[in-house]
């Protein structure tokens, strides 16, 4: 079994023997009572009715049976995603561990149901208490109790992954007021989201975890309350998922239409190349495809031909993923923002779109791009102004008032005009050319750095980069390592600069302090790679938790943006408006997509159930 550590039970995780008659909801007027409810929104309420029976972007008619591979690349060696050690197999998440709640993928935040039943706060979310839905189980048959949530809360809160590390920590008490119901105290916090994130919380069983060893990575297949279970392991290279045939959540709204496979299969491939040439030979069921030049010009193979592997573009409703080449500001040399700003001048998207992407891609500052979260070509509100008064020294004017635009070049790889601009940035920063070698004023020693990709259209960029780079007298080098030894070192922050993309959300919240804060930037496994330290970026994290409304939130994030956009952290590279996903087509989707874009737990095996061909 998944063995962690037992912990101990503290005085704030006591059962009280008072039956708690519970009353669960939300209340637009502070000190009346709330009421029983069955999903909680970040923002306004809910879309679906307490009697809703499937989202829209199910088909509860779908079709049960079958086996989806997937084909995903890098490797594992740990089955335990909760902590910061090892490399884990994600799915596990979703698959086979559950949480309190749900998310409705057609709206911005909104939680539904799942091992609770219903949700109870107060105007003030001062206090989130669930109830526990009585035929809830764990895949050993064991139902899931108040104690495990109690328990999960506290193994997380102590040994989990920084960001759960950072939410928990938050709540002043939690207990137990029956076996089916749990109370969270978040006097203090003021944190209008804690309440969601706690929903979210991934619920493990007390009985099945041993704490001594919970940081440690493991091979074993966790217990959990999931649709799946874990039933084969090949060490690095694959994890079979099979459904539980006696799960106890099939039947809920939130979940018709949902895990209609009787097998889930997880190929690990160490080599990108070698990943599509499998998806060629038909190894794996589907694939995301993220290279512009693969999607133009690389699926013309006999089953792309003849409609056997069918290619969809969709258009999600979320802020479009972003790439960025980051800087580590942790790093001397590009501590000063002089030189980041130089470099950002430096880099030529306009050949790179039309040479390497076929014009496929737009470029935004900042990181909510085609969104209404984005401040980018936008003036600054009232509210905004207000948020950033005390960081004004800091905000540009011309972030302020909307004016500001990315560097836009002439196309030609050799642009005078941003040369010049950078060479008195990077002079005024204190490094001047020495014949056709940009050095350090002081050391006299040459500006190099290296840039740390792992595939071939990170490599592609950065060979751009240096090329564009050597113009001004720096001389980069690009080093290309296997996704594994990428991963260890963009987690532990070994690197001067990488290529990395971050994924926003409609409700975009405490993630936020994981991805920028303060707090992060020293904290390995953090998404913060750029190191950011900044009181601006803090405050309007802060501001966008407290936000009451929808409209004083979307201030708070837009000065968060302005804030991200003013530091010069990153190089904007491009911005990905589409979905692009290649599948063979015995395998199914509804015709109806979620605002989050695809979802492969609504597929389904198309006809009759066939296995995928062996390797």
């Amino acid at each position: 079994m998944f063995m962690f550590p037992r912990l101990l039970e503290g005085p704030s995780l006591r059962l009280g023997s008072l039956a708690l008659t519970l009353t669960i909801g939300l209340s637009a007027v502070s000190g009346v009572r709330a009421e029983a409810v069955h999903a909680i929104a970040m923002h306004g309420k809910p879309a679906m009715p307490a009697d809703f029976t499937h989202m829209p972007y199910a088909n509860p008619d779908a079709p049960k049976g079958g086996r989806l591979t997937w084909g995903i690349l890098g490797t594992f060696d740990s089955l335990n995603p909760f902590i910061v050690k090892g490399l884990a197999v994600q799915p596990i998440r979703n698959y086979v561990v559950e949480s309190l709640l749900a998310r409705g993928q057609n709206e911005p935040f909104t939680l539904y149901g799942l091992l609770a039943k219903s949700v109870e706060t107060d105007d003030a979310r001062s206090y989130v208490t669930f109830r526990i839905d009585p035929r809830a189980r764990f895949s050993d048959g064991k139902p899931v109790q108040a104690e495990d949530v109690l328990f999960s809360w506290q193994l997380l809160r102590d040994h989990g992954r920084p960001n759960l590390r950072q939410y928990y920590a938050k709540v002043a008490k939690a207990e137990a007021p029956d076996p089916l119901t749990v109370r969270f105290d978040l006097t203090g916090a003021n944190d209008r989201e804690l309440p969601l994130i706690l929903g979210l919380m991934p619920i493990l069983p007390k009985h099945a975890v041993d704490v001594a060893t919970f940081e440690e990575t493991t091979l074993t297949g966790p217990i959990a309350s999931g649709p799946y279970r874990v039933t084969a392991v090949k060490p690095g290279a694959s994890v079979t998922l099979s459904r539980n045939p006696d799960y106890w959540g099939r039947d809920l709204p939130i979940n018709r239409g949902l895990f209609n496979f009787d097998e889930i299969r997880l190929d690990y491939f160490r080599e990108a190349n070698g990943q599509f040439e499998a998806f060629k030979r038909g190894l794996y069921d589907f694939r995301i495809e993220n290279e512009p030049l693969r999607w133009h010009d690389g699926y013309d193979f006999p089953a792309a031909r003849n409609g056997d592997v069918i290619r969809e573009t969709i258009k999600p409703g979320v802020p479009q993923p972003s790439e960025f080449l980051v800087f580590n500001t942790r790093r001397p040399i590009f501590a000063d923002i002089r030189v980041r700003q130089a470099l950002t001048l430096l880099f030529d998207f306009e050949l790179v779109n039309r040479n390497y992407f076929f014009s496929l891609y737009s470029r935004v500052a900042g990181y909510f791009a085609g969104s209404d979260l984005s401040a980018y070509a936008r003036p600054a509100d009232a509210r905004e102004r207000e948020l950033l008064k005390p960081f004004a020294a800091q905000i540009p004017p011309d972030i302020i008032d909307g004016s500001y635009r990315l560097p836009v070049t002439d196309g030609s790889g050799r642009d005078r005009t941003t040369l010049r601009a950078a060479l008195k940035l990077l002079s005024d920063a204190g490094y001047d050319l020495d014949g056709t070698v940009l050095r350090n004023r002081a050391t006299k020693a040459p500006f190099t750095f290296e840039m740390l990709v792992t595939t071939r259209d990170q490599e592609r960029i950065a060979l751009a980069f240096q090329r564009d780079l050597k113009r001004a007298g720096i001389e980069p080098s690009v080093r290309s390592v296997d996704p594994v030894q990428f991963d260890q070192r963009r987690l532990t922050y070994e690197f001067d600069m990488i290529q990395n993309r971050w994924d926003q959300s409609l409700s975009p919240g405490n993630e936020q302090y994981f991805y920028w804060g303060s707090a992060a930037a020293d904290n390995p496994g953090t998404r913060n790679y750029m190191g950011a330290r900044d009181p601006a970026v803090d405050a309007m994290i802060k501001a966008l938790l407290e936000a009451r409304d929808h409209t004083d939130f979307v201030s708070a994030v837009r000065a968060l943006d302005r804030a991200l956009i003013a530091g010069f952290y990153t190089i904007p590279l491009f911005n990905v408006s589409e979905q692009w996903i290649a599948r063979w087509n015995r395998i199914e989707r509804p015709s109806t997509t979620a605002l989050s874009g695809y979802l492969p737990e609504t597929w389904w095996s198309k006809g009759e159930p066939q296995a995928s061909p062996a390797k």
